[in-house]
């Protein structure tokens, strides 16, 4: 993946005042000048290679607005001084506060455009990320020839040095290990360099088959301009980059940005109080389902949880500091009780320690809420009255279900909120192929209920959207299923899903694009343990690292039994806790909160889009103008402060030693306006 060495220029001399180079200072003795208008906007240099890919994802998820010159487009816009700046009532304008380019000279050494763009930065203290390079001089590193290394990087330990924790990466502070998930696949390509003058490493390995170390990613100051050189290969899921990601973006933009980026993780437990029907091992089906008729599976137990597991569930969080969502039904809970001598031990512990959960409504009984299936043929179809209509489970009964579970929560004390609600597989809402439009009766029993949130699955619908007059908050499906209580349990349907038909599988993978089968069926008594928590794990841990606030969900058989959950979440938690700093804790939301946040987002995107936000820097103060009504994300140093009519207040709240929030204009204000220390 390494260009040749014809793409070079020649070193300049390190500026011995380059720690002078921020926004509007200006080098002793220098002439005096109008303090700059930097806008709070990013200029993407796209190849469309993975790494300048990754970054722009990064940047359009934390909120950042960018503009993208694409070097494949013929009709893309020249480079010049006159794109990169301009005057705006008198002050100069730089109309870019960092530069993304693929490498160091993407238009050539020497060329005009490349020219612009160095004088520009030169000019304004504008930023600049080398998204990936070899090492070489020109960069402020040592070829790898002199001591170095280029190859794989596959399961290296990586670290960040004193100096990159002083500065953009000092929400890490443990070791960086780069992906490995396959023997047989090459993940990281890299150039690992001894710095030269000029040059301070913020990421650093032991160069493999030699001593000492060298850099992965660092500062390169010469010339009157910074650069931030990254010599590996990587795109936007990787957990190496993910890790990474914060730091690249505010070292660009010298931590003071539009937009918001934290780390989240949630997870609901569905069904609780319900048991949940037992996969089959011997008939490969679950009881209940389409495809296990004439009876078959009956004779399996279904799986609930006991006392015992509801009393390791609390211990558990209390010893992990982390909350989970139960999303119960009470009226299954009954019915469970009315089959059991009347007397229910697990609901009595839960409800014992009702105040150490969130709880959320899933309907009373747990029933399909869309169309009325028909269950002649597999799979199910919707129902058809009399005249060709679709047949609709009703206002009322849907109303019935949210209200009755709702009224049980409260009488005995849970802590619900009545504006959030999952429904028993997602159901009233769109189900593809089968039921192509939402239940028309589900937007008014909503309604009746005061339900604001409603959870989707975010495996068929990633974006928030109206269900009437509330909105979706997508889900993601954690695969550990329903229907195992056992680790053999799980690795048996784990199997008939994922083995081809000559290995004793279903042959689903092999019909599926999307799928890959596996090489070999799993060990039933090992593969649980060995391949799917170390697997579930990283996918979990990709969602929290990726500024994705959707809750996680699985159900409450996966703490039943052999309590298969606990060692996803404890490699997701124990692997996030030996990587981040204490400034950077994971954030647990409830629903309502990720909804919050979700529609937050999709009104900032769409003002962005609209080009309705005007936003940037003169000296230290920051001025962000948007629709009225449009929350601003925003992000700036610790003592930031932000300027109200009279005085001033504490903008926003701590995070990865940054303060950032959700702000609006102060009263009688028309711009949000801080003050930075």
């Amino acid at each position: 993946m390494a260009r040749r060495a014809h793409i070079r220029r020649s070193t300049a001399a390190v500026l011995a005042a380059a720690g002078l180079l921020t926004l509007g200072i200006a080098a002793p003795g220098a002439s005096a000048a109008p303090t700059p208008r930097i806008d709070l906007r990013v200029l993407v240099v796209d190849n469309g290679e993975s790494p300048v890919q990754a970054i722009t994802a990064q940047l359009r998820s934390t909120g950042i607005p960018y503009t993208t010159v694409k070097l494949t487009d013929p009709n893309r816009p020249t480079i010049t001084a006159a794109f990169l700046s301009d005057t705006v009532g008198g002050t100069p304008r730089a109309r870019y506060q960092g530069v993304v380019l693929p490498h160091e000279a993407p238009f050539g050494a020497g060329s005009a455009e490349q020219a612009a763009l160095e004088t520009y930065e030169r000019t304004y203290g504008i930023p600049q990320v080398d998204a990936y390079t070899w090492a070489h001089p020109e960069v402020g590193l040592d070829y790898t020839s002199e001591g170095g290394y280029a190859g794989t990087l596959d399961g290296r330990q990586a670290a960040v040095t004193d100096a990159g924790k002083a500065g953009p990466f000092g929400y890490l502070d443990g070791a960086l290990t780069f992906e490995d998930n396959s023997p047989a696949v090459q993940e990281s390509y890299g150039f690992v360099a001894r710095p030269r003058s000029g040059f301070t490493s913020y990421v650093d390995v032991p160069v493999p088959d030699g001593t000492g170390r060298g850099s992965l990613v660092g500062e390169y100051a010469h010339d009157g301009r910074r650069e931030l050189v990254v010599t590996f290969a990587y795109n936007q899921h990787q957990r190496q980059f993910r890790a990474l990601a914060r730091g690249i973006v505010e070292w660009l933009t010298q931590g003071v940005h539009l937009g918001r980026d934290r780390n989240y993780f949630a997870v609901h437990v569905d069904d609780v109080f319900a048991p949940d029907a037992r996969w089959d091992t011997e008939r490969d089906c679950t009881p209940g389902d389409l495809d296990c008729a004439d009876g078959a599976g009956e004779g399996t137990a279904p799986i609930r949880m006991t006392a015992a597991d509801a009393q390791y569930a609390a211990q558990w969080q209390r010893e992990r500091g982390f909350t989970l969502d139960m999303v119960y039904n009470a009226g299954s809970g009954e019915e469970w009780k009315a089959e059991n001598g009347g007397t229910d031990p697990l609901a009595a512990r839960l409800l014992a320690d009702r105040d150490q959960y969130r709880w959320i409504n899933h309907t009373y009984t747990h029933p399909y809420l869309g169309c009325v299936q028909d269950t002649s043929t597999v799979p199910w179809t919707c129902a058809k009255n009399a005249e060709g209509s679709t047949r609709w489970m009703s206002r009322s009964e849907i109303a019935a279900q949210i209200r009755d579970n709702h009224d049980w929560g409260v009488r005995n004390g849970l802590p619900v909120d009545r504006t959030e609600l999952v429904t028993g597989e997602h159901s009233g809402l769109r189900t593809l192929p089968q039921q192509p439009e939402d239940n028309p009766n589900l937007a008014r029993a909503l309604a009746d209920n005061g339900v604001r949130w409603i959870a989707s699955d975010n495996s068929r619908e990633p974006e928030q959207r109206a269900a009437g007059s509330a909105l979706t908050v997508p889900r993601h499906p954690m695969n550990v299923y329903y229907n195992v209580g056992t680790a053999e349990e799980m690795v048996d349907e784990y199997n008939f899903i994922y083995t081809s038909r000559a290995d004793g599988g279903s042959g689903i993978c092999e019909n599926n694009p999307t799928s890959t089968c596996l090489d070999d069926p799993l060990d039933p008594a090992t593969g649980y343990a060995s391949y799917i928590v170390p697997q579930e794990t990283r996918i979990a841990l990709g969602h929290a690292l990726n500024n994705d606030p959707r809750p996680h969900y699985v159900h409450q058989s996966n703490l039943a039994e052999d309590r298969l959950l606990y060692p996803v979440l404890d490699g997701v938690l124990a692997e996030y806790r030996a990587l981040f700093a204490d400034n950077t804790p994971v954030e647990n939301l409830g629903q309502k909160a990720v909804g919050t946040e979700l529609q937050r987002r999709a009104e900032w995107h769409k003002a962005v889009a609209d080009n309705r936000v005007t936003a940037y820097r003169i000296g230290n103060t920051v001025t962000v103008s948007a629709p009225s009504g449009v929350e601003i994300p925003v992000t700036a140093p610790q003592g930031t402060r932000q300027q109200l009519l009279l005085g001033t207040s504490t903008f926003g709240t701590a995070y990865a030693g940054n303060r950032s929030a959700w702000a609006t204009p102060g009263l009688l204000q028309s711009a949000l306006t801080l003050k930075l220390q």
